[in-house]
Protein backbone atom coordinates (compact mmCIF):
# COMPACT_ATOMS: atom_id res chain seq x y z
CA UNK A 1 0.00 0.00 0.00
CA UNK A 2 0.99 3.50 -1.03
CA UNK A 3 1.64 6.14 1.37
CA UNK A 4 2.08 9.70 0.97
CA UNK A 5 3.13 12.23 3.18
CA UNK A 6 3.31 16.49 2.95
CA UNK A 7 5.13 18.61 5.35
CA UNK A 8 3.23 20.49 8.37
CA UNK A 9 1.06 23.35 7.00
CA UNK A 10 1.30 25.03 10.77
CA UNK A 11 1.35 28.73 10.64
CA UNK A 12 4.62 30.77 12.46
CA UNK A 13 3.72 31.69 16.10
CA UNK A 14 2.38 34.78 16.69
CA UNK A 15 2.27 36.22 19.92
CA UNK A 16 3.53 33.95 22.52
CA UNK A 17 5.60 30.76 22.86
CA UNK A 18 2.76 28.48 23.14
CA UNK A 19 0.75 28.44 19.83
CA UNK A 20 4.27 26.91 17.67
CA UNK A 21 3.47 23.58 19.72
CA UNK A 22 -0.23 24.01 19.46
CA UNK A 23 -0.16 24.15 15.69
CA UNK A 24 2.41 21.28 15.03
CA UNK A 25 -0.03 19.00 17.50
CA UNK A 26 -3.07 20.50 15.59
CA UNK A 27 -1.42 19.51 12.54
CA UNK A 28 -0.19 15.93 13.60
CA UNK A 29 -4.25 15.13 14.58
CA UNK A 30 -5.09 16.20 11.37
CA UNK A 31 -2.64 13.89 9.66
CA UNK A 32 -3.41 11.23 11.97
CA UNK A 33 -6.96 10.95 11.41
CA UNK A 34 -6.71 11.38 7.88
CA UNK A 35 -4.20 8.22 7.80
CA UNK A 36 -5.92 6.60 10.00
CA UNK A 37 -10.03 6.74 9.20
CA UNK A 38 -9.09 6.42 5.30
CA UNK A 39 -12.11 4.40 3.48
CA UNK A 40 -10.18 4.10 0.74
CA UNK A 41 -9.72 0.31 0.28
CA UNK A 42 -7.41 -0.77 -3.06
CA UNK A 43 -8.01 -4.29 -2.53
CA UNK A 44 -11.99 -3.67 -2.74
CA UNK A 45 -11.51 -2.72 -6.38
CA UNK A 46 -8.71 -4.55 -7.75
CA UNK A 47 -9.64 -6.15 -11.17
CA UNK A 48 -9.11 -9.88 -11.43
CA UNK A 49 -10.13 -9.97 -15.04
CA UNK A 50 -12.62 -9.95 -17.43
CA UNK A 51 -16.52 -11.06 -16.00
CA UNK A 52 -19.45 -12.86 -16.97
CA UNK A 53 -20.84 -9.91 -19.48
CA UNK A 54 -17.12 -10.02 -21.02
CA UNK A 55 -17.49 -14.08 -21.44
CA UNK A 56 -20.99 -13.63 -22.72
CA UNK A 57 -20.20 -11.25 -25.71
CA UNK A 58 -16.89 -12.30 -26.73
CA UNK A 59 -18.00 -16.41 -26.65
CA UNK A 60 -21.28 -15.52 -28.21
CA UNK A 61 -18.94 -14.07 -31.20
CA UNK A 62 -16.88 -17.26 -31.43
CA UNK A 63 -19.24 -20.21 -31.69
Amino acid sequence: MATTSSASLSTPAQGHGLAKPLAELRAFWRQFVAKAFNSYRPELHYMRGPGPAWRAKHLARSN
